[in-house]
């Protein structure tokens, strides 16, 4: 620089690194920086909290132990090897309001640091985007392209496919080869990607299995995932009109976690309650968290054990209680 010239500005971006660099150990912040800083690599939009994840589940997942239990293994395991054989693959099981969206999406905000908003996150639903029968041959063309496509972009990738019971029989398969060990991506290690499936399949089956088991005196918090495994199987795998009907997914044995999601009884409706009351800033008042868990339908008829709708329906029944005050 000339003798009296002017500092040339530090780029904003630039203060930014040095500035959260300078929180990381010394040892390791030099690396960090040149390759997050100063890059587009992927990579650097991974960010696995899985203290936080636990944290969470335990906190804000109402009534799912299994849930818990089963998404911090899978995670976990995948996470702990640097060199993964095989993708990730989960599956969600059960019927509506138990919790399964709110799962997945949890999942992703404490993998990836913009969340659903990542660029790296893909999400499909077959409603949106495979509506029609007649034009399965070319969604699934569309399909391949687009997830080899973004693979060969960024390895560390999730893909969340919605309402699999929806999906077109057969259509699924074409992505098979992206969830075994054998494919190759050229350029990129495909076998970080996450897959998750999201499906109200099995869901009365799953009721079912855990109405019998509580006539059985099997209380709701002991069942295990081989109570409900041979239901799931039979309902979602066996039915034509599933998503993995005679599916290679299943045949082949690429799904690494089933997660089945219970039914949710009065006193966890009553936590939903409550927990959406604080979040809309309102009073939480013993006598409305009563009024909305009672205006829910719970099966069986008789016994009313169960709510019919999970907790789905709870920010709709809330807001048409009057009184209310924020």
């Amino acid at each position: 620089m000339a003798p009296g010239a002017a500092a040339a500005p530090v780029p904003v971006r630039v203060l930014l690194v040095l500035l959260s660099a300078a929180a990381r150990p010394a040892a390791s912040w030099d690396l960090w920086a040149l390759r997050c800083g100063f890059s587009a690599d992927c990579e650097c939009g991974f960010g696995p909290d899985l203290r936080g994840l636990e944290f969470d589940l335990a906190t804000n997942l109402v009534g799912q132990p299994l849930v818990r239990q089963q998404v911090m293994k899978g995670v976990r395991e995948f996470l702990e090897n640097p060199n993964p054989v095989k993708p990730l693959v989960m599956s969600f099981h059960g019927s509506t309001g138990t919790g399964k969206t709110f799962v997945s999406s949890m999942l992703i905000r404490y993998l990836f640091q913009r969340g659903l908003q990542s660029p790296y996150v893909h999400h499909f639903s077959p409603i949106v985007h495979f509506p029609h029968a007649e034009q399965i041959e070319q969604y699934k063309e569309s399909l391949k392209r687009w997830i080899q496509g973004n693979l060969t972009n960024c390895g560390r990738s999730a893909f969340l496919f919605d309402e699999m019971d929806k999906m077109h029989p057969g259509l699924i398969d074409v992505i098979i080869p992206f969830l075994g060990p054998s494919w190759v991506v050229y350029g990129t290690n495909y076998r970080k990607a996450i897959f998750i499936f999201i499906s109200n399949a099995g869901g009365e089956q799953i009721n079912n299995v855990t109405l019998a088991l509580w006539y059985a005196r099997k209380d709701r918090e002991e069942i295990s995932l081989q109570d409900l495994e041979p239901a799931i199987s039979k309902a979602v795998f066996e039915n034509p009109q599933s998503g993995f009907w005679k599916s290679g997914i299943i045949n082949e044995h690429l799904i690494d976690f089933v997660v089945p999601f219970l039914p949710l009884k009065r006193h966890h409706v009553k936590q939903c309650v409550i927990s959406e009351l604080l979040q809309q800033g309102l009073e939480v008042r013993p006598g409305v968290v009563q009024e909305v868990a009672d205006s829910i339908p719970y099966f069986p008829e008789e016994e009313k054990l169960f709510s019919s709708t999970g907790c789905k329906t709870v920010a709709s029944r809330i807001s048409s209680v009057e009184g209310l005050e924020r």
